[in-house]
């Protein structure tokens, strides 16, 4: 009988096989070892080493006491342009009212008004509280009462004719009607 002979894709895997064990082991062997120099480095710079010298490792409190309790005081200089700024004007006398007998203050400032039109309201849901429509033209808000408007405005109170609002940055408050829009087109 005759020995099988081994197919030519057998001697090719064998061939890759061993080729590719001898790359492993050729690899493991070279990037497996440390090298010479880098030992003595090493051991060079931990006999080099000297621990810093501190009389006493304790926590000072009352420095830190001290230091926390320092005030900043601005010389007047600026940091980022490196010279002193303009020195500032005089102070400007101010005018003292003529008292001619009568008590006259300034009128109050008008009350606030709201950059959007209040046209309508509704609610979600039949146990929640009211929603008021606005708009700026193009966009629609939903806001409920507590809501901010624009970061600027809180609503205080919805209701079927008006809308009242206070400025959150005066505190003064401005009520905006609800307006028609007319019908659509």
């Amino acid at each position: 009988m005759t020995k099988p002979s081994m197919t030519k894709k057998v001697k090719v895997e064998i061939v890759m096989l061993v080729t590719l064990t001898l790359s492993a082991v050729a690899i493991w062997y070279y990037f497996g070892r440390p090298e010479a120099g880098s030992t003595r480095a090493a051991s060079s710079a931990v006999a080099k080493y000297k621990p810093m010298g501190v009389e006493n490792p304790r926590i000072h409190w009352d420095r830190l006491d001290e230091a926390q309790q320092t005030e900043y005081e601005t010389v007047g200089r600026d940091i980022f342009t490196g010279g002193l700024p303009p020195p500032s004007p005089p102070p400007v006398p101010i005018p003292q009212p003529v008292d001619n007998g009568s008590t006259s203050r300034p009128p109050p400032p008008p009350p606030p008004q709201l950059p959007l039109k209040y046209f309508g309201y509704g609610a979600a849901q039949a146990d929640s509280g009211r929603r008021a429509f606005l708009t700026d033209g193009a966009t629609v808000c939903i806001v409920a009462e507590g809501d901010t408007i624009l970061g600027h405005y809180r609503v205080t109170k919805i209701s079927h004719a008006n809308l009242e609002f206070e400025d959150m940055g005066t505190a003064r408050r401005g009520v905006s009607v609800i307006e028609d829009q007319g019908p659509a087109f």
